[in-house]
């Protein structure tokens, strides 16, 4: 329990804890299972790592520590979705914008103190030509691509609603506020804060109508695509790294059953990256 006016700080599950007192043992630290991508940087990281650092099976770690990019980030985040259990990455990538700084020093500590943010996959339902359903969930974005020469024709409706009869385009998306700032900003869509309880929908390339830059949607939205003349004008689908070809019909929304838990340092929590993303020249 924590007494009011206690000092507190954020524990690895994410619960407010109360700060060591000199009278009570020290919290057991944490299990922790290391996890990497196929890199070279990243596995010789996750063998010093393992040396250093007492390590158990994903299966049964209170805490997984990823080691690559965002990418990798990502593949981590929908392994262990289900399961919750909180990752902790460290940089050993490209471009890190999921990930800590990348030190083998103080490992367990940096995870006690670590800030805890939940996220909200995006649920995708997919038809294709065929009639055939395909399922998949998105931490980022659904996007919506073009597949040969000609532009895509869709239309878009909002909770049944027909908002757009037809965007002529390379494609569109709807992205969430932890990927808004990835695909969706490179399409010059907008950045959402965290909790902001928004989803940005945001069009890639638009032809027609050409002064349409997308839209911001209440988290709760039901977004449908109808391809318009799709066996012709053939488009994919995908949410985050799985795609799916020769689709007439997505439906998208927020699953908020789903909640995989990212792990930050206090100083590079996420919601300040975000915030710092929108002030880059």
């Amino acid at each position: 329990m924590i007494v009011a006016g206690a000092r507190t700080r954020l524990g690895y599950t994410g619960r407010l804890i109360p700060l060591a007192d000199p009278h009570t043992p020290p919290m057991p630290a944490p299990t922790i299972a290391f996890v990497a991508a196929h890199q070279s940087e990243a596995q010789e990281a996750r063998k010093r790592l393992a040396k250093r650092y007492k390590s158990v099976r994903p299966e049964t770690a209170d805490v997984v520590v990823a080691l690559g990019g965002d990418g990798f980030m990502l593949r981590a985040l929908h392994r262990f979705m289900k399961r919750r259990t909180p990752i902790y990455g460290m940089n050993r990538g490209s471009v890190g914008f999921l990930m800590n700084t990348y030190d083998e020093a103080g490992l367990i500590e940096r995870i006690r103190r670590a800030k805890a943010i939940d996220l909200h996959p995006l649920r995708m339902v997919a038809t294709d030509l065929k009639g055939t359903e395909h399922r998949a969930l998105a931490i980022n974005e659904v996007s919506l691509l073009r597949e040969t020469r000609m532009a895509a024709k869709i239309t878009i409706e909002v909770d049944g609603v027909v908002r757009l009869e037809e965007l002529v385009c390379d494609g569109v998306m709807v992205a969430t506020p932890a990927g808004s700032s990835a695909y969706n900003l490179s399409a010059y869509g907008p950045i959402l804060p965290l909790g902001a309880g928004l989803l940005a929908l945001t069009p890639i390339s638009p032809f027609r109508p050409r002064r349409w830059r997308g839209a911001l949607l209440p988290h709760q939205a039901k977004v449908t695509f109808r391809v318009l003349d799709a066996a012709e004008r053939q488009v994919s689908v995908s949410a985050d790294y799985t795609e799916f070809r020769e689709i007439a019909k997505v439906v998208v929304y927020e699953d908020r059953k789903l909640s995989p838990r990212l792990l930050f340092d206090p100083e590079h929590a996420l919601e300040e990256r975000i915030i710092r993303e929108q002030f880059q020249p």
